[in-house]
């Protein structure tokens, strides 16, 4: 089995272990590097485990930073 290229660092992955989206930052050491869209604390994820994120997802992620900009709880 190959081996997966890692993301571009920007790219919007989604994370199963954590059940969200994150923008790909970089690796450090055995770990991706995920921040949430919109900012916030970054997260250790397995590089193996995350996958690009869906349109749906990528949407969904788009919409809660706008509502936590704005201040709205959902």
């Amino acid at each position: 089995m190959e081996a997966q290229a890692a993301p571009e660092p920007g790219a919007l992955v989604y994370d199963p272990a954590a059940c969200r989206v994150g923008e790909y930052r970089d690796t450090t050491g055995p770990y991706a590097m995920l921040r949430p869209v919109g900012g916030g604390r970054e997260w250790q994820a397995d590089p193996a485990r995350i996958r690009p994120a869906t349109a749906d997802e990528r949407l969904a992620a788009a919409l809660k930073a706008a509502n936590s900009r704005s201040g709205r709880k959902l």
